[in-house]
């Protein structure tokens, strides 16, 4: 890439796991990358390596707070994205999305970017359609505790849309399912890191209801792939995309995956459904396949042979 190809991109969220990978795969097309995170569920161990990078600088921020830097292209991802972080601050993480969704269109705005929202599956709720397709409006409880999260980023999209019509903004919304892969933080909470830690730990494994419900895991790579394609997308495709895996699997399916690939002796137990849990979370890619030519090449048995001796690493670290 020549240098008048090269952009200058900003990636809220840059070292929290997805970040962290699409900031390298950033530098590795050739452009410079502004990492800006606040550490509040990151760690600074997922960009460590990219540190000496010359195209790459660290910015420790909020998004809360306006930020002056000249970018040509932002992807906004800063925000909590396990029930367990999100919850901790509930309060917080709906300004993390609504002030840092505003803080981000003011920059893109007054520099002319291009900007990207990770968006979730979760706008969609505990949906009473299935599969989700990204016409379908959503089943959100406002009131219930993950509503934080839910509404937060409902709200984000809105103001992407009205930046967008009120003044003339290119904007993109994806609209992430289950990711999973290196990096993700051994006790976010997430299903794919609960259950690679208890496998290696010889712990039980906790699922929750009958482990029936369904879900929809994308590995890492796959959906950068993703981000990058929008992103680079015609200025007239804004989305909202579903970007995920379609294929579905019940948490104990997953769970017995993890279980014979970790050759762990776990148990599995049962405790009841958090409150508001979606029963059935699986993508419909049809928009995603038309106009960015994408769907994931990673199957779930695979991307847990990429993903579990990243934890087996740490556990020999010590690190959790």
């Amino acid at each position: 890439m020549n240098i008048t190809q090269r952009k200058r991109i900003l990636v809220t969220g840059g070292a929290g796991f997805l970040g962290s990978h699409l900031c390298q795969r950033l530098l590795h097309d050739g452009h410079e990358v502004i990492c800006l995170d606040n550490f509040y569920s990151s760690s600074k161990d997922n960009i460590l390596h990219l540190l000496d990078q010359p195209h790459f600088e660290l910015l420790r921020h909020d998004v809360c707070v306006p930020l002056f830097v000249e970018v040509d292209e932002i992807y906004n991802l800063a925000c909590p994205a396990s029930p367990p972080h999100y919850q901790h601050d509930p309060v917080q993480t709906t300004k993390t999305s609504v002030l840092g969704a505003i803080n981000m269109l003011g920059l893109a705005k007054r520099c002319k970017a291009k900007i990207l929202q990770a968006s979730t599956s979760e706008v969609y709720g505990d949906p009473q359609v299935h599969p989700q397709p990204e016409g379908y409006w959503g089943h959100v409880n406002p009131n219930g505790i993950r509503a934080c999260y839910d509404e937060g980023k409902r709200c984000a999209e809105t103001l992407f849309f009205d930046y967008h019509r009120q003044h003339g903004l290119r904007i993109k919304i994806a609209r992430l399912f289950n990711t999973y892969g290196p990096n993700m933080h051994p006790n976010d909470g997430r299903v794919v890191s609960n259950f690679i830690v208890q496998a290696l730990e010889g712990s039980p494994i906790t699922l929750y209801g009958d482990g029936n419900q369904t879900r929809s895991f994308c590995f890492v790579s796959d959906l950068v792939e993703a981000l990058v394609r929008l992103m680079d997308s015609p200025d007239d495709f804004t989305g909202p995309v579903n970007l995920g895996n379609p294929g579905e699997f019940t948490i104990r399916e997953l769970a017995e995956k993890v279980i014979a690939q970790t050759g762990s002796k776990s148990e599995l137990v049962f405790r009841p459904l958090p409150h508001d849990d979606p029963k059935q979370r699986q993508p419909d890619i049809t928009l995603a396949r038309s106009r960015l030519g994408w769907e994931p090449t990673i199957p779930l048995d695979q991307g847990l042979q990429k993903t579990i001796p990243y934890f087996a690493a740490l556990l020999d670290k010590g690190l959790y």
